[in-house]
């Protein structure tokens, strides 16, 4: 066995390096100082995301990350884009990094049209739909994974897992490994917004990425909730540890200066926000579930709800529309939709509006971005999860106007980004238009607006005070170990505060009479942030290997025939964490007892 003081270290945990090292000069002088820190950062960890704000250049540096990485490993490289953003990276690649037109990245829905060599681009659905085999590159890289916040539930989350990493579903218990094994050895994400209101979409990503198992991070660092496997509450002294574990694979950067350098060019300007609240016709409250009929229309808080609301109120809130349109007639403005009557009442309304939607001929809807975002068309219309991530809509376009609110934080952050991002050189202004019925729809929109904020703030206050050192980071959790000994002695008996396994060490052969304790079960509670707890373990495993330090010493320590009596209880498994739909017991007391007998106790 190692010592035990290299045990205890052993279970820090900060993301492994799996990449490889890149001397400054290898990255394109072409990228700024705080893209040639994130680039170097990536293709050293192999398997890392790229959190930065938006307008701080994410495409470059996946472009770069996955050239450099192909430089080491050889072969193909893949970057799954949305919808509408694959013309971004090829302007990026030819204007920004100044690639010659043979390497551009080359748009691809199958491998036949690939080559040996190269970079190619696909979107998440030729992936999903099995037409294009990731395993067949040596690095790949998601932009705008926020895809991965479908945690388990989509078809597109499912496979992006089971074909990138050889996995299936983790929240299923069933992994639905490939039957071929191969995965893609270098992995990584990117995207903006990564949500605060979801802890399982970090984890997601941190499985995709091979990081960290979900429910092994569910168990290191969040409270249990028997009923809902997925409602992750961090613990309180578990907070800096997991912001740490996370700053080890992820990069969270909202300007350069967080990693040191110039914030020249970087500024944002100042943002507007208008809501318009338009009045409910109570006249429709309907009925209760008791059959009788309400007074006033419910508060809009359910799906179900607010498409129904959205519906009743599309007359008042296109009048409100246009009364935002007539103060200045002549702006460049997206509107944000969610509904198709609402985009058929735009269409109507607004005199030469192009619209964006889902069954349009991908080419044609391409050229109406591409029109838009170069000026030349002056009102777009679109919704969210159509045009909201990736696009970069702001050289024309300072205006942006909601026609309806709802629950998904994720597109609405993303919409507002399309335009408040850097390089924006005018106010943004957003106007948001919402009903009587759902003032708490917009309560919960700012709460989760100020949530991101919060992590935001927590994230970037944890690169500057670390940089990208790992080192620093392992430093400060290994502080947490081991506690000062504190020894209380009085006539009658003798009290200490201690290790307990260090404490034992220090005990004479057969000088205790009676061992009576209750030992940690396991992974089910955690007492401290500090990593002598024998609860502070990431399973099982971990934790039995740590009470193979004590057990030897209780044995020598107790007189011959005398009693140890070791309180235990079995564990109950959610069903969330098994796949089975059910609860189900873990004998943890018969672990204890193969435990005991292993060490001589009988």
């Amino acid at each position: 066995m190692k010592p035990y003081t290299d045990f205890l270290k052993s279970k820090v945990r900060l993301a492994k390096k799996q990449g490889f090292e890149i001397e400054v000069g290898e990255v394109s002088q072409r990228l700024k100082p705080h893209q040639q820190a994130i680039v170097r950062w990536m293709v050293q960890g192999g398997r890392r995301a790229c959190f930065a704000a938006f307008g701080l250049g994410k495409s470059i540096i996946q472009l770069e990350t996955v050239r450099l990485t192909l430089a080491q490993t050889g072969g193909r490289g893949l970057i799954v884009v949305p919808l509408n953003v694959r013309q971004e990276f090829v302007n990026d690649a030819r204007n920004v990094l100044g690639w010659s037109d043979s390497e551009l990245p080359k748009f691809i829905r199958r491998i036949e049209d690939a080559g040996e060599t190269g970079i190619y681009l696909t979107n998440y659905e030729t992936v999903r739909d099995n037409k294009l085999d990731p395993a067949e590159f040596s690095v790949a890289s998601l932009d705008e994974a926020s895809i991965l916040r479908g945690f388990g539930g989509t078809k597109t989350f499912r496979e992006v897992m089971r074909l990138f990493t050889g996995e299936g579903s983790p929240s299923t218990g069933k992994r639905n490994n490939r039957e071929d094994g191969k995965t893609v050895n270098y992995r990584f994400v990117a995207t903006a917004t990564p949500s605060p209101n979801e802890y399982i979409e970090l984890l997601a990503y941190a499985d995709f990425l091979g990081i960290m198992d979900i429910s092994q991070a569910k168990t290191r660092f969040f409270k249990r909730d028997s009923t809902q496997a997925d409602k992750l509450t961090l613990h309180p002294h578990k907070e800096r540890e997991f912001w740490l574990w996370v700053a080890s694979w992820a990069i969270f950067v909202q300007k350069p200066s967080d990693l040191g350098f110039s914030d020249e060019g970087y500024a944002l300007p100042p943002m507007d926000v208008r809501w318009h609240e338009v009045p409910s016709d109570h006249k429709s409250a309907g009925y209760d579930k008791s059959g009788q009929s309400k007074m006033f229309r419910d508060a809009a808080i359910s799906l179900q709800d607010a498409a129904s609301e959205k519906r009743n109120s599309l007359p008042q809130r296109i009048t409100t529309l246009q009364e935002i349109r007539s103060e200045e007639p002549d702006a460049h403005r997206i509107i944000w939709h969610d509904l198709e009557a609402e985009r058929h009442a735009i269409e109507q309304a607004v005199e030469g509006v192009v619209s964006v939607y889902g069954n349009q001929d991908l080419d044609e809807r391409e050229k109406a971005v591409a029109d838009f975002s170069a000026g030349l068309i002056k009102e777009i219309a679109a919704k969210p999860v159509m045009l909201g991530s990736g696009c970069n809509l702001q050289k024309h376009c300072s205006r942006a106007v909601f026609l309806g609110i709802g629950f998904k934080f994720n597109d609405f952050i993303q919409a507002v980004h399309r335009i408040y991002r850097f390089l924006q050189t005018d106010t943004v202004r957003i106007d948001l238009i919402y009903t009587e019925a759902e003032r708490e729809v917009r309560k919960a929109l700012e709460r989760k607006w100020s949530q991101h904020n919060k992590m935001v703030e927590a994230m970037t206050k944890i690169i500057k005070e670390f940089g990208l050192s790992h080192i620093e980071m392992a430093k400060e959790l290994t502080r947490k170990m081991g506690v000062e000994r504190v020894e209380i002695k009085e006539r009658d008996y003798t009290m200490v505060n201690n290790d307990c396994v260090k404490e034992t060490a220090r005990m004479a052969d057969n000088s205790v009479g009676l061992i009576l304790t209750s030992i940690p079960f396991s992974t089910q509670y955690e007492y401290s942030p500090n990593y002598a707890d024998f609860g502070h373990s990431d399973g099982n495993n971990e934790f039995f290997n740590q009470m193979d330090y004590l057990t030897p010493n209780l044995l020598r320590v107790l007189k011959p025939g005398r009693i140890a009596a070791i309180h235990v209880k079995d564990r109950i498994v959610p069903g969330g964490m098994t796949g089975l739909g059910f609860q189900t017991v873990y004998p943890f007391h018969v672990e204890c007892i193969k435990h005991y007998t292993k060490h001589g106790f009988g």
